[in-house]
């Protein structure tokens, strides 16, 4: 069927309506503390809103049904561990992140280890945050791609792609640009319910167009076997287990949201540790609640497809659920539904740029120029965010290459992920571990990890495990081994920039 004026007009109103909504943000910001913290005055439920609206992104709408779709309901085992992932930052990194004025998660290690591994925690973090970042990025031109393709017949698959990530940066660089956190985590809220609205509507459509509606989409997934959760077999092959669910994805959030600015930064904006910790642990069941609903939709879409086969086989499961919407939906619900997807894919990259900015100025620049005011700091916190937007799009164009979206960006993301892990680690459970131990147990740990990552079929959910705990071992008995220098208390003052 494809799209109509109509739901052009709602794509154009949401894109036009958001960009100025989160322009409102925009005010006299002169220190970086209002920049990129919004000076602490985010209430909890709208920071954990936000997190659950960076954490899923584009990736979830377009790529978890494709899971469900080709598989079954087994994904969900790795948010058992995301919840468990919560707690532990929670009540083990949350209260260190209080304890003085931060502004980026590689302050700490500043504090407890020094400059050194403090620039090469934040290094890798720029590295591996703009790579995934990237394939996020892509995941917007696949939409469009499929719902604008009328409109961009005369353009090659290349020049479709290139516009649509084109579009939706410049927006979003917009907003991002001018409004600080305060701007992304507002606009983050109001994206989510627009695409958790869109969700539900596609969930009651798909009910709709089967015949025999709830009860032969019920009957056909049972009998497949589709609604399979648990797999409790030790099978380190298989991607979605429940270990590696439950220990993987423990492992995974303890390091995405304790030691990945894009979350650590939203933390740091709450008003104090107690909102912080409300703010990450109830965001955990959100994201739950969102991982079951596109599940959903993908495995009602296989009974929908089998009824009503594409007239064009799908090439990868991706495409599926973006198909459904442009083809089958009402005009002006598919309008409402590719805005959902754009919101998502929007939120996501303002809350990657804020962060990339942050980590370059606070972490790099401010050492390098302590002189520098914090007006001038602030204005260039701005262009160094239009830098990182030209970044993300040329890396966006390169993951044009890879597989499914959704698990090239965990799989990029977890590489380095283990070996930051353990370094955190090491900083606030030991006393003995040095810097100069804690850089050796980094550096084999992120090997390691590389090498499980291209040269074996270990999946990436046992990637941040392997990295965490070889890092952490290594490093400690390192430390042991060379006899550095006391390390400092993590209690001392700050000696950031």
């Amino acid at each position: 069927m494809g799209l109509n004026t109509a739901d052009l007009l709602v794509i154009a109103a949401y894109l036009v309506g958001v960009t100025l909504f989160g322009l409102q943000f925009r005010r006299k910001q002169r220190t970086l503390q209002d920049y990129f913290l919004a000076n602490n005055t985010i209430p909890w439920w709208a920071i954990s809103l936000s997190i659950v609206a960076a954490e899923t992104s584009t990736l979830t709408i377009i790529s978890v049904p494709g899971l469900a779709y080709e598989k079954d309901f087994r994904f969900l085992q790795l948010a058992i561990g995301y919840i468990v992932g919560r707690v532990i930052v929670s009540y083990i990194l949350i209260p260190h992140y209080f304890s003085g004025k931060l502004v980026t998660a590689y302050q700490l290690i500043d504090r407890r280890f020094g400059g050194k591994l403090r620039s090469l925690t934040a290094g890798l973090f720029l590295a591996t945050r703009a790579g995934a970042e990237g394939v996020r990025v892509f995941a917007v031109a696949i939409v469009i791609r499929i719902a604008m393709g009328s409109l961009l017949a005369g353009l090659s698959d290349y020049q479709r792609d290139v516009a649509a990530i084109a579009v939706v940066m410049l927006l979003t660089l917009a907003y991002t640009f001018e409004g600080g956190m305060a701007a992304v985590i507002w606009t983050d809220v109001m994206q989510l319910t627009i695409y958790v609205i869109g969700a539900l509507v596609a969930a009651i459509s798909v009910i709709h167009l089967v015949p025999g509606g709830w009860e032969t989409i019920h009957a056909t997934l049972s009998a497949d076997g589709k609604f399979r959760m648990f797999d409790f077999s030790f099978n380190f092959s298989s991607t979605y287990t429940f270990w590696s669910g439950l220990i993987g994805g423990a492992f995974l959030t303890t390091a995405s949201h304790g030691t990945d600015q894009l979350i650590v930064q939203r933390l740091l904006s709450a008003r104090d540790q107690g909102q912080a910790k409300a703010a990450l642990i109830s965001s955990g069941f959100v994201v739950f609640f969102l991982f079951t609903v596109f599940l959903l939709i993908g495995a009602m879409l296989f009974v929908f497809y089998r009824l009503y086969p594409p007239a064009t086989a799908f090439t990868r499961t991706d495409t599926i659920f973006p198909t459904y919407v442009v083809s089958r939906l009402p005009h002006g619900m598919s309008g409402l539904l590719i805005s959902a997807i754009l919101a998502a894919a929007m939120s996501n990259l303002s809350a990657a740029l804020n962060s990339l900015s942050s980590t370059t100025i606070i972490d790099f620049y401010s050492r390098i120029a302590p002189r520098s005011t914090e007006e001038h700091r602030v204005k260039l916190s701005r262009w160094t965010t239009i830098g990182w937007g030209i970044v993300l799009f040329a890396l966006a164009l390169l993951a044009r290459h890879g597989g499914k979206v959704v698990e090239m960006a965990l799989s990029i993301a977890s590489v380095a992920y283990g070996c930051m892990l353990g370094v955190f680690l090491l900083g606030v459970l030991t006393r003995s571990a040095s810097e100069r131990g804690a850089i050796v147990g980094m550096g084999v740990g992120f090997l390691l990890n590389v090498y499980v990552w291209i040269f074996t079929a270990v999946p990436f959910t046992w990637y941040v495990v392997i990295g965490a705990i070889t890092t952490f071992s290594v490093g400690y008995g390192a430390s042991r081994l060379m006899k550095d220098a006391a390390p400092g208390q993590l209690m001392v003052q700050d000696r950031a920039g």
